[in-house]
């Protein structure tokens, strides 16, 4: 059964740079503030779609203090910490208790193409990092390579008792969670949707209570996913379909960027620079996403102004 603690929209904080490539760690808090004012449940950080790829280790420990600090316990914080070595999961693991956050979300143990822990050592990665005593979200993310089949996330959720949140993101994620919900029962607490709500309205009737999204409409993104946990599915499916254009056009024309470019043009951050060797979003392509998201006025294009 679902636990209400895990219910709702968590997005994902993107993480901005100043022009010249630094960390903009003023910009860093607002875009927390923003995302406290759009009355997201959570907020994910160091996470794919906050350029976590692009950051040193001194830089991710300095995020992590500093979001933590300045969330100040407003609302949770989900902190990723993937990482190919054990020991290095672990310490970042640490690093947040220490800290007071509430969660960690992993991806299993991959470096490159080819280096993919099997199963067996996915699940040891997790014990271990579950011994720091933190609530673990598993991210079944393509991006890894890896298939995490339904036994091996139910086996987690029994045998690991930290882990209790699930982020399904792989191709045909509503078949998968209506799966592991199903079989899994009490012990899958925090069934999730992700990749930018493009599959939530048929992965909340799959069974999904969370979703984690961008940072760059998650106010509109909640209703959807409280309206359907509450009862009135045709609401949900209405405002699903009325704001899927935007979702598309950011899954499929933007990804990560698409947030900072929004964030941007409403004032929350001064730049949408992203870090080498990734590139500017293609102008066209930006003004496309201003031009449309501005038919949804969400809190992001309007906050700083």
């Amino acid at each position: 059964m679902a636990n209400d603690d895990f219910k709702g929209c968590w997005p994902v904080a993107p993480t901005p740079f100043k022009p010249n490539g630094e960390i903009d760690k003023e910009g860093m808090k607002r875009v927390i503030d923003c995302m406290v004012d759009q009355q997201v449940d959570g907020i994910c950080i160091l996470a794919n779609y906050s350029e976590q790829f692009l950051l040193s280790d001194e830089e991710r420990e300095i995020l992590t203090r500093l979001c933590i600090e300045h969330v100040d316990g407003r609302v949770p914080v989900i902190t990723t910490v993937s990482h190919f070595s054990t020991d290095i999961a672990f310490l970042r693991a640490k690093l947040v208790k220490e800290l007071g956050g509430e969660m960690l979300m992993m991806m299993p143990p991959y470096h490159g193409a080819l280096m993919k822990g099997s199963p067996q050592q996915t699940f040891e990665q997790f014990a271990k990092v579950g011994e720091v005593g933190v609530t673990i979200m598993v991210q079944d993310a393509p991006l890894s390579g890896i298939d995490l089949p339904v036994p091996l996330l139910i086996k987690m959720a029994k045998e690991i008792e930290m882990v209790k949140c699930f982020k399904i993101e792989c191709a045909q994620a509503a078949a998968k969670l209506r799966v592991l919900v199903n079989e899994g029962g009490d012990f899958i607490e925090g069934p999730f949707d992700g990749e930018e709500g493009i599959t939530l309205f048929a992965d909340l009737e799959a069974g999904a209570t969370g979703n984690m999204s961008s940072a760059m409409i998650p106010d509109l993104i909640r209703p959807i996913v409280l309206d359907y946990l509450g009862g009135n599915s045709q609401k949900s499916e209405n405002q699903y379909n009325h704001i899927l254009p935007l979702i598309n056009y950011e899954n499929r024309q933007c990804g990560f960027r698409a947030t900072k470019v929004v964030m941007k043009e409403g004032g929350v951050i001064n730049s949408d620079f992203c870090r080498h060797p990734i590139p500017d979003l293609e102008e066209n392509t930006k003004k496309g996403l201003i031009n449309l998201v501005k038919n949804y006025n969400p809190i992001a294009l309007q906050w700083g102004k």
